[in-house]
């Protein structure tokens, strides 16, 4: 599992923008999103995750 900070995932919405948007890479799932510690958990690359986060305006880093 690849650990991240999503530090501007602030909100319900926010977090289903997160989710909808790791959920279209492969091997992303399973996923878990923490909206109260602004984590998000995910199977795949921290690279692929960081990347597709930061093209949504969720820039992130990894914890891992």
């Amino acid at each position: 599992m690849t650990l991240l900070s999503v530090p501007d995932m602030s909100c319900g919405h926010c977090k289903a923008s997160v989710e909808a948007a790791l959920a279209l890479l492969p091997g992303m799932a399973p996923i878990e999103v923490d909206l109260t510690t602004r984590q998000v958990k995910v199977a795949g690359p921290a690279a692929a995750a960081l990347a597709a986060l930061d093209a949504i305006g969720f820039p992130a880093k990894a914890l891992d």
